[in-house]
């Protein structure tokens, strides 16, 4: 006799849960090909316990898997996504509408912000752009954006920019698996602390320029161009803005602004946030040296205008002495001292040269010329 087909469904539905877990095909179901990630979600992954659970996910069923279980939490990466992309997700999760539209238009302030059970953060995020010489190039940090939605038991990452990747982000917290295990917290952390890291590499390559330029305009026959302090001055800029905003949101976690930062995940925070501190010093440091820079130059161009003014007013000097003479024989006078004299001539050519002479040594001695 052929057992009801209700009494098969449990276990055809226990086979297809298995089969989504591992990714394999339940019995009896034709084999799914693995289809890739939309361009815009980058990685959509289960955790619980700290392990990754096998399979590929959608934003929807990630979300569904955790809450059925009851533990652990979804992890979903996108990268530069639409307002239409974005929509399904910010249903799912129950995303702010205002955050949902800071992290699709981007070119936010690094900021913090609580709406109901979720905390939504910005970061700026800057690489270094390789040069030969800090003295002629034209860009040096370039910059781009994370957010990340963080709620109990999900975390949603946007991310704006070439070079604001988190993979490695992923993968480090993935081989560690007792931080991970800490929650959504751990991946904000982990986010937190790569972005602060690159502000540390970024301005200690940084200081190496501005060390380049500082040895350029104190050299002795330096014709260093203003321009381009202010070049490297508004690159600073650039990493100011992502770094010292970021100052309050960071003090903010690490002092328990919300119950979604747990407190063994708060003194992680203060680590960061010492260093972002360091950093914050370092960058304003840089910015009154630049501006230090920039009035020395400024000061050496006044000063070889000075050198070039007293130059040219020595040799107007010098050419003064026979202009004056020669005018004054050049009138039209009958009677004029040793104008018919023999040696009149040789003797004011002698006068004119003597008193030349004078006025040049004169104007070297005091450094005019």
């Amino acid at each position: 006799m052929v057992p009801p087909l209700s009494h098969l469904r449990p276990a055809i539905r226990s086979a297809g849960h298995r089969a989504r877990l591992t990714g394999r095909s339940a019995p009896g179901q034709t084999p799914k090909l693995r289809v890739p990630l939309s361009a815009y979600v980058v990685d959509c992954a289960v955790y619980v316990d700290g392990e990754r659970l096998p399979g590929r996910w959608t934003h929807d069923e990630a979300i569904a898997e955790v809450r059925e279980r009851g533990e652990g939490f979804a992890w979903i990466g996108l990268h530069e996504p639409t307002e239409d992309q974005i929509n399904g997700i910010a249903e799912t999760y129950g995303l702010h509408e205002l955050a949902v539209e800071d992290a699709v238009h981007a070119h936010n302030r690094p900021k913090l912000e609580r709406y109901d059970e979720t905390l939504f953060m910005v970061l700026k995020t800057v690489r270094y752009v390789g040069h030969r010489d800090p003295t002629a190039a034209t860009e040096i940090v370039e910059t781009g954006e994370v957010m990340a939605f963080l709620g109990r038991d999900f975390v949603v990452t946007v991310r704006h920019g070439r070079h604001s990747g988190l993979r490695d982000v992923r993968r480090r917290l993935e081989e560690d698996a007792a931080q991970l295990a800490l929650g959504p917290s751990a991946v904000l952390h982990a986010i937190a602390d790569h972005v602060v890291d690159t502000y540390i590499e970024v301005a200690r390559q940084i200081e190496g320029d501005i060390d380049e330029i500082e040895a350029e305009v104190f050299s002795p026959k330096s014709t260093m161009d203003p321009e381009q302090i202010y070049v490297m001055k508004r690159e600073i800029l650039d990493l100011r803005r992502a770094v010292m905003p970021l100052v309050g949101p960071m003090r903010k976690l690490s002092e328990g602004y919300s119950s979604l930062i747990p407190h063994d995940v708060r003194s992680y925070f203060r680590d960061v946030d010492d260093h972002l501190g360091g950093v914050a010093e370092q960058v304003a440091g840089f910015n009154e040296l630049l501006t230090t820079l920039v009035d020395a130059v400024l000061a050496k161009i006044s000063m070889r205008q000075n050198n070039d003014m007293r130059k040219i007013t020595a040799y107007a000097g010098l050419i003064s002495v026979p202009t004056m003479v020669a005018g004054v024989y050049g009138m039209n006078f009958d009677y004029m001292p040793e104008l018919h004299w023999n040696f009149g001539y040789p003797m004011i050519m002698l006068v004119i040269a003597f008193v030349c002479g004078l006025l040049y040594r004169n104007f070297r001695r005091n450094n005019w010329l």
